[in-house]
């Protein structure tokens, strides 16, 4: 096994001094207008001859990141006039460039700029947010700032609607956000709030030649029990999959918000039925929805986000960019690479920096498979398989001044059986916890502790992944007002092993 290097947060950081002077930086982006100009668009274009090389791993490493994140963009519409009057910051208030500087502050090495829309935001975000993002590539040129936005997505909940980066990617945004957006046309028009309108939404984007990434936000976030959904279901999430498996690669495992017990609310904004640990009930429940999904052989992945608009000290329910959860995609520092990572699932998320890398490998007879991948059997070999799961610990303090602790891994299992009987199943009941692993259990090599266990006798397809937490709870417990930094937890995605 590769040993995978990972960014140092400590070599990211910016200064004190530097944070303070660019905290309200309203002035920012006019001071760097001299800045732009052929420079930005320069900036913009210079992917283009990157979009056929993502194959390549080499120099890939851990890299983090946030997918939805909001800018004074998401904002509030005036319709008394027509068009409506667009007026910045009455959701989320900080500019684009702020959010960059404060995820480079915390470590972070990619971000993506997701404002909500409104009636005509799609010309809004090309005529205004879409220059500011230009600036803000300039003046943070260290982390890769994806253009996209938080896409009302037809008959669902938000969804992460994501951008190649490439020279007309402001126009590609335009055009989905204008045809398929469902709060975009004015006056309002119904028939683009249908699952309909989302499934054309999803070919239409499955024909680009730059494909998108589309992943839910906050999937249970509208369930009034657990498994009871609101807006979100799976039977859409099949039926879109279905239709574009690689352009609707998942939903946020660990949705953001997850301030909100700091100023008395409920972590995630779940205020009908809570997160569990952190994690939306899709994810957190073994045998949930999510392996559901898996045991269909989806590759389906979670994220985990920040979903920022207003910092909790400034008596909002967010983190900063970073500050609190992080996906990690293993990546070059690639635009095109990030985003092959993300759909291909090479990503793992944590929360509180509980720990900063995670491997999790499955082999067979010399061959491996790492998340995301398939290990292949034969049934006329030996077919037990060797999992090693590898993590590295944070070094110094997260971002709350603590040195958080791993108390426990959990290494989790289910069984591949095929299409589910119906569309709304939410259970696969082959998934299991097949073993939990303490400090006595794992061994210290390098800077990394290192936890082998032995599957014997694989008989069928499956897949396995890994969950670790800084708590004694056996399964993550349903939140209530306790810190969050009381209660942090990783994820892998899975691996998967096919049995010929």
């Amino acid at each position: 096994m590769t040993d995978k290097n990972i960014e140092d947060p400590e070599q990211t950081a910016i200064s004190r001094r530097r944070l303070v002077k660019y905290a309200g930086v309203g002035a920012t982006l006019a001071a760097a207008s001299p800045l732009v100009g052929a420079a930005g668009t320069a900036y913009a274009h210079d992917d283009d001859r990157k979009q056929e090389k993502s194959g390549d791993s080499g120099k890939r490493v851990w890299r983090a990141g946030d997918h939805h994140v909001h800018s004074e963009y998401s904002g509030e519409f005036d319709t008394s006039t027509n068009p409506p009057t667009f007026h910045k910051g009455a959701d989320a208030v900080y500019p684009i460039v702020t959010n960059a500087i404060m995820a480079k502050n915390f470590g972070l090495s990619w971000v993506m700029c997701t404002d909500h829309g409104g009636p005509t935001h799609s010309k809004v975000n090309l005529e205004q947010a879409y220059p500011d993002l230009l600036r803000s590539r300039v003046l943070v040129p260290e982390v890769l700032q994806f253009w996209g936005m938080e896409f009302d997505a037809p008959a669902l909940d938000h969804h992460t609607l994501m951008i190649p980066h490439h020279s007309d990617e402001a126009q590609q945004l335009f055009e989905l956000e204008s045809r398929f957006a469902k709060n975009d046309p004015f006056p309002a028009d119904r028939g683009r709030d249908t699952e309909a309108k989302m499934i054309e939404f999803l070919k239409a984007a499955k024909d680009m030649r730059r494909k998108p990434l589309v992943i839910a936000h906050h999937a249970s976030r509208s369930a009034t029990g657990l498994g009871v959904y609101g807006q979100d279901t799976p039977r859409e999430f099949r039926n879109g999959n279905n239709i574009a498996p690689e352009i609707y690669v998942g939903f946020e495992g660990a949705p953001g918000h997850q301030a909100g017990p700091l100023n008395g609310g409920a972590r995630g904004g779940y205020g009908n039925y809570p997160t569990h640990g952190g994690f939306d009930q899709m994810t957190a429940r073994v045998g949930g929805l999510w392996d559901s999904l898996l045991g269909e052989g989806r590759r389906w992945w979670i994220t985990a986000t920040s979903d920022s608009h207003v910092h909790w000290t400034r008596g909002g329910s967010d983190f900063w960019p970073g500050e609190y959860s992080k996906t990690h995609v293993l990546a070059r520092q690639d635009y095109a690479d990030i985003m092959d990572g993300l759909r291909n699932g090479r990503v793992w998320v944590g929360t509180g920096d509980l720990i900063t890398s995670l491997d999790l490998t499955a082999s067979n007879r010399g061959d491996e498979a790492a998340m995301g991948e398939t290990l292949t059997v034969s049934r006329r070999n030996r077919t037990d398989v060797e999992i090693e799961i590898r993590f590295r610990p944070l070094e110094g303090k997260n971002g709350n001044g603590d040195r958080p602790e791993v108390r426990r891994v959990d290494l989790i299992t289910g069984q591949i059986t095929g299409p589910s009987a119906g569309l709304d199943t939410d259970t696969n009941p082959t998934t299991k916890v097949v073993a939990r692993f303490g400090p006595r259990d794992w061994r210290r090599q390098g800077k990394e502790y290192v936890i082998k266990h032995t599957l014997r006798d694989v008989e069928g397809d499956m897949y396995a992944r890994v969950r670790g937490t800084s708590t004694d709870e056996v399964e993550p417990l349903a939140d209530g007002l306790e810190s969050p930094w009381d209660d942090l937890w990783f994820y892998s995605n899975p691996v998967f092993v096919h049995v010929r």
